[in-house]
């Protein structure tokens, strides 16, 4: 009797225990946790999961605000601004209590792409001298394991450390120069959430909603029902798995390097690339967060088109037509061999002075010459530009890889002159000219600049069809 007793006993004690695991805790996703970097000016939505009508509370400083979980489990909660600086603790308090530590107010900023983007700081130039300089305890860092899915997902893989030569080799090395000059400009914490995979195309990155209604990015999905490519190729696999999960941590903004995947679809991602900023955009909530982005190194990218990576370029110049956005052109440092050049410094500070000025309202220059209009002169043209800046520069001699054409639309080599703020260009074989490209091939190496060092973008004035295909 006492052994049957006992048993039942058992069994109780066991059930038990079994209801007490089967309370699910207070859980944060992935994007929270200590080192994490919070941003300043700007209310500080937190969000998990709990018990179904749990309460749960966070606070963070003198801020706190206390939610419901619903039938789901889920909870979300919205802090007041909190100023910048710390470190502070953040305690989540329901059945259970976390507390996060080591917690700073400053910049967050989202760093995405393919693999120029997740290109690492142990990878390029200098990379010896620059982890062991990479002492930014205040600088915090974030890399989103890979993950390609079919559906949205609620979490990442990762976790929050602070800048050191410990923790920055394996960190993207565009993102870290990006917010290392922001440091050290600001002097506030900064967060870098690399969320990036390499070889991966811009429809990876948008949401299925944001391309579905456009009749012009069916064959995309099309060919990811008929074509056996790997999960990360499929449309929306990436923002699925790699940027749903984060919305919508509070962050300032976003910078991109990505294209190399898509340089065959000029024309095609002249569309898709906007559309994929907006969709951000709008899931987010906030408005028109800036938004700044590379614009691709020469390479040859094949013999067959020499200018299909120039199409890309342009498809990217045009993107430049949504509010708050801004473009690094990066035609001096890149490598005609390599499509992963290793000068990533320049390629962080030209995005950071698009975020200073623009974003922060620093007197900086920011942007090299960008083409403006012309002016048919007789047998010449000449151009005007934006950004000049102090004036426009030649490096290295007389300018090059500018091309002129008439009518017949036949582009020649062509002279071109430094005119005060304008550039005058001219042929012998074209007597009326029409129209006028800039480093429209694939292994240009333009030396226009404006006094303060930075090139200007490839360009043309004509509006001939683009070579690339649209929908492949």
């Amino acid at each position: 009797m006492k052994r049957r007793l006992s048993c039942s006993l058992l069994v109780l004690v066991a059930l038990a225990w079994s209801a007490a695991l089967a309370q699910a805790d207070v859980r944060l996703p992935k994007i929270f946790g200590e080192h994490m970097v919070l941003q300043q000016q700007m209310p500080i939505p937190v969000w998990g999961w709990a018990d179904p009508g749990e309460k749960v509370t966070v606070t963070l400083g003198d801020h706190s605000a206390t939610a419901t979980a619903c039938k789901k489990g889920k909870w979300s909660v919205k802090l007041d601004p909190v100023p910048a600086g710390g470190p502070y603790e953040m305690k989540v308090s329901g059945k259970n209590d976390l507390v996060l530590k080591d917690v700073l107010v400053g910049e967050v900023w989202i760093c995405s792409g393919q693999s120029n983007m997740g290109f690492t700081v142990s990878r390029g130039n200098n990379a010896k001298q620059e982890i062991a300089a990479a002492k930014y305890p205040k600088i915090r860092l974030f890399t989103v394991a890979r993950n390609a899915v079919e559906k949205p997902v609620d979490d990442v893989t990762g976790n929050w450390a602070a800048c050191s030569p410990e923790t920055v080799p394996g960190f993207s090395a565009a993102a870290y120069f990006f917010g290392r000059k922001l440091y050290e400009e600001l002097g506030l914490p900064i967060g870098l959430v690399n969320t990036s995979w390499g070889g991966t195309r811009c429809e990876a990155w948008t949401s299925k909603e944001a391309m579905q209604s456009d009749p012009d990015f069916q064959p995309l999905f099309e060919r990811s029902r008929v074509q056996k490519l790997e999960i990360r190729h499929h449309p929306a696999a990436l923002y699925n798995g790699m940027i749903h999960p984060l919305i919508p941590f509070a962050m300032r903004g976003a910078i991109w390097y990505q294209g190399e995947s898509n340089v065959s679809r000029a024309e095609q991602y002249r569309k898709l690339f906007p559309v994929m900023i907006s969709d951000w955009r709008k899931r987010w909530g906030e408005g028109d967060f800036p938004f700044y982005f590379v614009q691709l190194a020469p390479y040859i990218y094949g013999k067959n088109n020499p200018c299909m990576l120039a199409e890309l370029w342009e498809a990217q110049l045009k993107t430049l037509s949504l509010p708050n956005t801004g473009m690094a052109v990066i035609t001096d440092i890149g490598d005609l061999k390599d499509i992963h050049p290793k000068n990533k410094q320049d390629v962080g500070l030209r995005l950071a002075l698009w975020a200073l000025a623009k974003t922060y309202g620093k007197d900086v220059v920011f942007s090299g010459p960008l083409y403006k209009g012309l002016k048919v002169e007789g047998n010449k043209i000449r151009l005007s530009f934006e950004h000049v800046d102090g004036g426009l520069v030649a490096k290295g001699g007389a300018l090059k890889d500018f091309t002129i054409a008439g009518k017949d639309d036949k582009f020649v080599p062509a002279e071109a002159v430094i005119d005060g703020e304008s550039i005058v260009v001219s042929s012998p074989e074209v007597k009326r000219p029409v129209a006028v490209r800039f480093a429209w091939r694939h292994d240009a190496e333009p030396n226009l600049f404006n006094k303060t060092g930075l090139p200007a973008s490839p360009f043309r004035t004509d509006n001939l069809p683009l070579v690339t295909a649209g929908a492949r």
